[in-house]
């Protein structure tokens, strides 16, 4: 007989986090699932999370993006381009007016700009320009707004700009950097089993972890639009109460516990102990006790488990989420 279930994964798993970088790992996918999910999430993560940018720029004797400036050691191009570098965050959904002004011989940074209420700026090293004359000056007005991916400054408005008045295209995505990788790890006897590793780094304005999660949110709700819009008979439900109240038929639903076929439940059983994710503590209380497989957890109650040496409760609240994860659970108790 062969399998007609998908084992789900683990949770998802810390491995470091560090500022605006984080490592995170899914265990126990599907062969092939890790490929899947993988790359779903990277191209979610890169293209659909919210963040904030320039639109639009005001440079004090720069009429247009090819100028210069007296006393300044860069060119109005150069600027812009440092410019595009210094990233944001912002606590309204308003757009918001961020100035700087700057006079005599300095190297000019992103701490230099004076950010009203609400805004802040991520990186205040990142070098603009450098004011080489002591009667020299750069004063800059920038323009930030919120938005999701990348935008043309041709989009940006109907109206023509202002004169003096510099629009530059907008990357409003808070992610530095995505990668991941894919390994085979051991579940029951196959070996064959994906574990999947995202490496993220966002601009700081928000934790690699919540860039995470939000693209797990996002692809969760897109999934679940397209099963709302229709009508499908063969989801996880089944009808088994009507209730009659006032000519009102209102119908109650219960899901129904998903399950697993006997060939892959013995093959889940055959699952040695120590490639899981247990605690140390806990895995040297389970191999003293000679139980080396799922199989022979499950053939322990939660009292059995207590009586071990230096298995405690958080032992048996780990044990219970990771059979869980393999829709296993320990004996009752009589």
């Amino acid at each position: 007989m062969f399998h007609q279930n998908i084992v789900l994964p683990k949770k998802l798993n810390v491995v470091q986090e560090e500022g605006s970088k984080g490592i995170y790992e899914i265990e126990g996918l599907y062969p092939g699932y890790g490929h899947t999910l993988g790359n779903s999430l990277r191209r979610i993560i890169l293209s659909s999370l919210p963040g904030v940018s320039i639109t639009s720029v005001k440079i004090k004797d720069a009429e247009h993006e090819f100028a210069t400036l007296n006393g300044v050691k860069e060119d109005v191009l150069s600027i812009l381009l440092n410019l595009k570098k210094v990233r944001f965050s912002l606590a309204t959904e308003e757009e918001a007016v961020v100035t700087l002004s700057v006079k005599g011989n300095k190297e000019v940074t992103a701490a230099d700009f004076d950010t009203v209420g609400g805004v802040e700026v991520m990186n205040p090293e990142q070098y603009i320009a450098e004011v080489t004359a002591k009667t020299g000056s750069l004063d800059i007005e920038l323009t930030l707004a919120k938005g999701i991916g990348f935008v043309s400054k041709e989009d940006f408005t109907d109206n023509k700009p202002s004169v003096g008045t510099i629009l530059v295209d907008a990357i409003f995505s808070p992610i530095r950097k995505v990668n991941y990788e894919v390994e085979h790890m051991r579940v029951g006897d196959r070996t064959d089993y994906n574990l999947l590793r995202v490496n993220l780094e966002t601009d700081g304005s928000i934790t690699a972890k919540e860039a995470l999660e939000q693209s797990l949110h996002i692809m969760i709700n897109q999934f679940r639009s397209i099963l709302d819009l229709k009508h499908i008979e063969e989801s996880n439900t089944v009808l088994n109460n009507t209730v009659e109240e006032e000519g009102i038929v209102r119908v109650e639903q219960t899901v129904e516990e998903e399950t697993i076929d006997e060939e892959e439940r013995v093959e889940l059983l055959k699952t040695r102990i120590d490639t899981l994710d247990f605690s140390s503590r806990t895995e040297k209380s389970l191999n003293e006790a000679s139980i080396r497989t799922l199989g022979g957890l499950v053939q322990k109650t939660a009292d059995d488990l207590l009586d071990l040496d230096g298995f405690g409760q958080k032992s048996l609240e780990e044990v219970e989420e990771t059979l869980t994860t393999f829709k296993l659970h320990l004996k009752d108790s009589k």
